[in-house]
C-alpha cells in the first residue's frame, strides 16, 4: 500500500528509517507527528493512548519532563512501539561530529531509543556523521532531519543557508530529510524544488485554525502544507490542547492523508 500511495518518493527513497515512516502512515492514513509537549510522563503515556492510532510518529523534548527516570521512559518507548509510532527527538544538534556522537549517549542515551533527531548544519556536515555513529554504536539505525527553514518570526535561517543545507544534506545519506516551513507554502513549494524527491520534509507551523500563535509561532493549513511538499506535518496545540484530543488527531489525520492522495494522484 506504502508504494502505491507515496509514489516517486517512494520509488525514490534511499533511507530505510524514511520507508518505516512511510509503511507507518500508510497503515494509519494519517502524515501527523505529535508535538508531545508534555513535561510529565503521566501525561506522555496519556497523549499515547489518547491519539495514537491517528498518528504515525510523536515528537520529544526528552529534556523537558521534570519526572524522567530510565525506566519510565523504557516503558514510554516501549508503549510508542506498541502503538506503531516513530519516536521523533527533536535534539536540535549543532555541535562537531565527536561532540554530537557522545550527545546521542549521556544520561538520556538517544541513540537507543529515537528514530530520528533534528540538526542544525551551522558546524557543518560532520554533524551528521557524529549522530549516524551514536546509532551505529548500539547497533540501530536513524535519521536526521536538517533545520533547513523554522516557522518562528525573526528567525536566521536565510534563503542562502537554506540553499546550502540543501546541497549538503541531498548528497550525505545519513539524511532522513529537512525541516520545512509548514506556515508558508509558497516557501515550502520552493524548498520541495531544491530537495528532490529523494529526501522527506517534515513541517511544523501547521494548525487547523490558521494564523500567528504563541511566543512568535506562525501557523499555515495542513492540507496545504502537504499539497505544497510536505511529508508529515508536526502538530502540537492543536490536538494536545483540544477539547477532544483524539477527535482533533482524526481530523488532522484526515486532512494530511486526503492531501497526500490528492498530491499523488
Amino acid at each position: 500500500m506504502a508504494s502505491g500511495v507515496w509514489g516517486e518518493r517512494w520509488s525514490n527513497s534511499t533511507s530505510d528509517i524514511a520507508r518505516k515512516y512511510m509503511e507507518v502512515a500508510a497503515r494509519k492514513q494519517s502524515l501527523v507527528c505529535l508535538a508531545a509537549d508534555r513535561n510529565t510522563m503521566a501525561g506522555l503515556f496519556d497523549l499515547i493512548e489518547e491519539v495514537g492510532p491517528y498518528i504515525a510518529a510523536l515528537k520529544t523534548h526528552v529534556d523537558l519532563v521534570d519526572d524522567w527516570t530510565s525506566d519510565s521512559w523504557s516503558k514510554f518507548c516501549k508503549a510508542a512501539a506498541e502503538a506503531d509510532l516513530l519516536i521523533f527527538e527533536d535534539r536540535k544538534f549543532a555541535d562537531i561530529g565527536k561532540i554530537s556522537r557522545s550527545q546521542m549517549a549521556g544520561i538520556y542515551d538517544i541513540r537507543s531509543w529515537a528514530d530520528l533527531v533534528t540538526s542544525h548544519l551551522i558546524s557543518g556536515p560532520d554533524v551528521v556523521d557524529g549522530l549516524q555513529s551514536g546509532w551505529e554504536d548500539v547497533g540501530r539505525k536513524g535519521g536526521v532531519l536538517l533545520l533547513a527553514q523554522m516557522s518562528s518570526r525573526g528567525n536566521l535561517l536565510s534563503p542562502e543557508y537554506t540553499d546550502q543545507v540543501v546541497a549538503k544534506g541531498r548528497e550525505h545519506p545519513g539524511v532522513f530529510g529537512f525541516i520545512g516551513n509548514g506556515s508558508r507554502p509558497e516557501e515550502l513549494k520552493e524548498l520541495r524544488k531544491k530537495v528532490g524527491v529523494e529526501k522527506m520534509i517534515w513541517t511544523p507551523g501547521v494548525n487547523l485554525s490558521v494564523g500567528d500563535g504563541e511566543m512568535g509561532q506562525r501557523y499555515g493549513d495542513p492540507r496545504e502544507a502537504v499539497l505544497a511538499g510536505s511529508d508529515c506535518i508536526i502538530v502540537g496545540s492543536g490536538i494536545h490542547r483540544a477539547n477532544n484530543p483524539a477527535g482533533a488527531a482524526k481530523e488532522y489525520a484526515a486532512s494530511s492523508w486526503n492531501a497526500l492522495v490528492e498530491r499523488e494522484s
